[in-house]
């Protein structure tokens, strides 16, 4: 055989491995971006160097900005290659997406990554807000005389609405619902995983099917401790897992339920991450720690996303150490094409 055509002939099997493995969204009309998204992540785990994407959160509803991004960069020369954001309008115990997509249509055309979740109010509580009630029935959610199906209707719709304002710019969203949701500490959380699965799986093809979002990554985050894998979804509802933990003590002791989400086979990251305890962040953490578990114990974690104020990158110690790791993937380290820049 001719040395042109046996390389040819092994560029067509490399090719065809490489097709055979790569993962496809759970949504089978996702656009092309999402998908090398997707598959970019699924391929880092391989990777000795550049396979920790690293990751800002921005904020929440109107006081969503790229402030903290500004001074990561500043401090360290360096862009996180994730930005968080969330819907919540806490003030108003509602939803708003004009400054989180605002800041989430900037980072993604500037060549970064975004991830968007939301701290739904209950649409079980006329008045809105109720974040934290208790008792809620998610059976009443998709029970489709009721008032609160109506209201958890206007809820997905007003969410859409948003998501399809990123799609129309043309941006990849690593969508984050229901984050958590095997804690009690929001209306949606430590239900029953049966019903939960079932709201999940509802909103996922009002977004898919019905409003036609093809721009979306489905991402799957309890917080870590117990039945960190109850509520998912299924393989053909989820398109990225992880864990939400706030600890100093990046190990297995600390940040409990790993193993059990490790085992299912999508990219694994920390949604949220800050050090010390949640309502005690004093902002002086060696980040070079968080690393060094995640090396350590956390083989399959692909991306983090530190969560904002006094837990943040800009806060924390080390952090230029940090980024300029070997490990860490930034901004200017993600692949040509992926985003928005140079579009």
């Amino acid at each position: 055989m001719k040395p042109i055509l046996r390389g040819l002939l092994v560029f067509q099997v490399l090719f065809a491995c490489v097709a055979a493995s790569a993962l496809e969204p759970v949504n089978p009309n996702a656009n092309a971006k999402a998908k090398a998204i997707l598959n970019y992540l699924q391929s880092l785990s391989a990777r000795a160097d550049k396979r920790l994407v690293s990751g800002q959160f921005a904020g929440a509803g109107r006081t969503t900005t790229l402030r903290l991004t500004d001074q990561i960069h500043e401090q360290t020369g360096q862009w996180p290659a994730l930005v968080g954001a969330d819907y919540a309008d806490f003030g108003n115990g509602s939803l708003t997406y004009k400054a989180p997509n605002q800041a989430a249509i900037q980072y993604w055309n500037e060549g970064g990554l975004v991830t968007i979740s939301a701290h739904l109010y209950n649409p079980a509580n006329p008045k809105g807000g109720g974040l934290r009630d208790q008792g809620v029935d998610l059976n009443d959610l998709l029970a489709p005389d009721g008032e609160t199906h109506t209201r958890w209707m206007q809820e997905l719709d007003l969410i859409a609405a948003g998501l399809q304002e990123l799609k129309d710019a043309g941006v990849v969203v690593l969508w984050r619902p229901f984050h958590e949701m095997n804690g009690g500490w929001f209306w949606w959380g430590a239900k029953d995983p049966d019903t939960f699965i079932k709201v999940w799986r509802h909103m996922f093809d009002y977004f898919t099917k019905t409003k036609g979002l093809d721009n979306l990554l489905w991402v799957y985050s309890p917080n870590h401790g117990n039945k960190t894998a109850a509520y998912y979804a299924g393989d053909h509802y989820v398109d990225v897992v992880g864990l939400d933990a706030y600890t100093d003590f990046i190990d297995t002791d600390h940040i409990k339920g790993y193993a059990e989400v490790a085992k299912i086979e999508k990219p694994f990251g920390f949604t949220e991450y800050g050090p010390h305890g949640s309502s005690n962040p004093p902002g002086d953490y060696d980040y070079r720690l968080y690393l060094a578990g995640v090396k350590k114990n956390f083989p399959k974690a692909v991306f983090f996303m530190s969560w904002d104020s006094r837990w943040s990158l800009a806060r924390n110690n080390n952090v230029k150490e940090l980024l300029a790791d070997p490990w860490i993937v930034n901004r200017a380290d993600l692949p040509a094409g992926l985003t928005g820049a140079g579009k």
